[in-house]
C-alpha cells in the first residue's frame, strides 16, 4: 500500500472522466486499503480538482480473489472498494486463505456485498487447507484427524483405499474441493453490511483534492 507497510489487496486504475472524454486518458494505480490522504493525492496527480474536472471512473483493477473482478466495475464506489481491502488486510494468514478458498467456489459470492459480508464468516465454514482431491481427503481423515487409530489396524492399513473413501466423505458432506483447499459450509451465514452503508471508519472519499466540494457520479457514493 501506499506510504505504508501494509500489502495492496486491491489496485485500480482511477482515470479522469473529463479527461478521457477529451481524448486524454490521465489515470493512476492506486492501493486499496488506503486513506483519504492518499485517494487525495491520487485525485491530485490526475487532474481530479472539484471544478473543472470532477468526475472520475476505474479503468481496471487488480485483484487475486477468485470472482472478485466479475464485481468490480467502473462506477464500484471508492468507500465500499476500501472497506472489503481494510476487512481482508485485518485477516490472518489462515483466515484470508480460507476466505480465498470459500470465494473460489463461486456458490456464496454473487455480489460486491457478499465479498464484503463473506470476511466475517469464515468461520461457518470447515475449511482443509492442501486437501485438493478425494485422495487429500480421505488421507486426511484417515492419517491426520485423529478419528481412526490405523497402528491397530496393522498390516490391514496399507490396503485402505484414500481415493475411495474421500470420495465416499464429500459425496456424504457435500463439501467442494478448490484450488486452495477442501470447503464445507457447517453454519447459516451472518449478513452485517447492507450494501449501502459503509462504515465511517473504512470511508476515504470525504476528503476532496484542494479543498473542493466534489460532485462524483460515482455509484454507491
Amino acid at each position: 500500500m501506499k506510504g505504508g507497510d501494509c500489502i495492496a489487496i486491491i489496485s485500480a486504475y482511477i482515470t479522469n472522466l473529463g479527461k478521457y472524454n477529451e481524448g486524454q486518458l490521465v489515470g493512476k494505480w492506486h492501493d486499496f486499503p488506503t486513506t483519504p490522504e492518499e485517494i487525495a493525492a491520487t485525485f491530485r496527480e490526475i487532474g481530479i480538482d472539484g471544478v473543472k474536472y470532477e468526475e472520475f471512473f476505474i479503468t481496471d483493477y487488480d485483484v487475486d480473489i477468485d470472482g472478485l473482478s466479475d464485481h468490480l466495475g467502473e462506477y464500484t464506489g471508492i468507500d465500499e472498494i476500501n472497506y472489503l481491502a481494510s476487512l481482508l488486510d485485518e485477516m490472518d494468514e489462515h483466515d484470508l486463505a480460507a476466505y480465498e478458498a470459500i470465494a473460489g467456489t463461486g456458490e456464496y459470492c454473487y455480489s460486491l456485498k457478499d465479498f464484503i459480508n463473506l470476511t466475517g464468516n469464515t468461520d461457518c465454514f470447515d475449511y482443509l487447507q492442501g486437501v485438493n482431491d478425494e485422495h487429500d481427503l480421505g488421507y486426511y481423515w484417515v492419517e491426520e484427524s485423529g478419528c481412526f487409530d490405523t497402528d491397530s489396524m496393522g498390516t490391514l492399513a496399507r490396503y485402505i483405499d484414500y481415493e475411495r473413501f474421500g470420495r465416499d466423505v464429500q459425496l456424504e458432506e457435500g463439501g467442494t474441493f478448490t484450488t486452495g483447499g477442501y470447503v464445507l459450509k457447517r453454519d447459516s451465514l451472518d449478513e452485517f453490511y447492507d450494501g449501502m452503508d459503509v462504515p465511517e471508519e473504512y470511508r476515504v472519499f470525504s476528503m476532496a483534492p484542494a479543498g473542493h466540494e466534489m460532485t462524483m457520479t460515482m455509484g454507491g457514493q
